[in-house]
């Protein structure tokens, strides 16, 4: 099969690897019929994470199953599946959350090293009835994708950040996961959804869903509109050390900032007194994907929470390098890529 693998910083290519085998009998192979390039991806081709060899890349996939384990219950041979970009044991007191964060074997990331990259032929899928959901009715291949872990942890960042009725929110950063808040964000009651980025394409986008866009340094903007108290929640999906900082001076005193976007491996300089005096609560999250689900699908398929928009490209597998570098120039015309094998 072909997959995309990373080398070092800035160099991609497609490999030719064997077929993977079923990963035991709870497991399940799926021959993938979509994937997408995630911000996150961009943590290995920017140089952010040290890799020892070569990177199968990739975490999120639509595909059909192929083959399965004679213990697997909810899919069949045949049946198009999503396919949770954050794995677990799928049989544990914390797999049970149905939060593989909670796994007492640690949760796994595909393409990340261990598990097998979703930008490929075919996928090996553990545990297939924790990771793998029969795509439902009404449901097109973007908003499947978006669900495997764009849209969970837009919406899981957006209820970690303790929004009030109708209070006002910050949402740093619009690329696929922060356009996904801010849609997330006006779905579960905010007022005003500051949406900030220094690309002013990014903004319209945000603008479009309802969002006020206000370009970087946004502190003066936000306090001004909120007489001076700044905002109840922000939700930073860069995760930066510019962004995290900017986050903790955008919130008001007993506040919370909710983190989804993606740190490097680099210690955050946090200030502990001034977040002590001010009583803020700050959240890191890594997305329960599976938990989302019985959220987001009916919204989606009731049209209340609208996923158009946030897939600008699509390419062939073979072109994952150029895809890439789109992503990574981070235009207002390039927000998230599709990779078709």
């Amino acid at each position: 099969m072909r997959t995309v693998v990373i080398d070092a910083p800035g160099q991609i290519r497609i490999d030719t690897r064997p077929d993977p085998g079923l990963p035991g009998p709870d497991g399940a192979v799926i021959e993938v019929n979509a994937t997408a390039i995630c911000g996150s991806d961009l943590h290995f081709y920017e140089g952010d994470y040290p890799m020892l060899e070569p990177v199968a890349l990739g975490h999120e996939a639509i595909g059909t199953v192929v083959e399965k384990g004679a213990d697997v219950r909810t899919v069949e041979v045949g049946d198009l599946v999503l396919v949770s970009s954050v794995a677990g044991c799928g049989h544990c007191v914390g797999c049970a959350t149905h939060d593989p964060v909670n796994c007492l074997g640690g949760p796994q990331v595909f393409g990340a090293g261990v598990l097998g990259g979703a930008q490929a032929d075919l996928l090996a899928v553990p545990a297939a009835d924790f990771q793998l959901l029969k795509i439902p009715d009404g449901l097109d291949t973007e908003e499947a994708l978006l669900l495997t872990d764009n849209l969970a942890t837009g919406w899981a960042g957006a209820r970690r950040a303790d929004i009030p009725p109708g209070g006002p929110v910050v949402v740093l950063g619009l690329g696929a996961v922060g356009l996904c808040a801010v849609r997330s964000a006006i779905a579960q009651g905010a007022g005003t959804v500051f949406a900030v980025d220094p690309v002013e394409g990014r903004r319209d986008r945000a603008a479009l869903s309802g969002a006020t866009p206000v370009a970087p340094p946004a502190v003066e903007a936000v306090i001004e509109a909120t007489k001076g108290r700044g905002a109840a929640s922000v939700i930073d999906a860069v995760g930066s050390d510019a962004t995290m900082s900017a986050a903790l001076s955008l919130v008001r005193a007993g506040g919370t900032v909710s983190v989804v976007g993606v740190h490097d491996l680099n210690t955050f300089p946090y200030p502990a007194t001034m977040c002590l005096l001010r009583s803020i609560t700050l959240r890191g999250t890594t997305a329960p994907v599976q938990q989302t689900w019985p959220e987001l699908i009916p919204l989606i398929q009731s049209g209340r929470l609208n996923t158009a928009g946030i897939f600008t490209h699509s390419m062939p597998l073979g072109e994952a390098a150029a895809g890439y570098a789109a992503v990574a120039a981070r235009t207002s015309d390039c927000v998230k890529v599709t990779l078709t094998p």
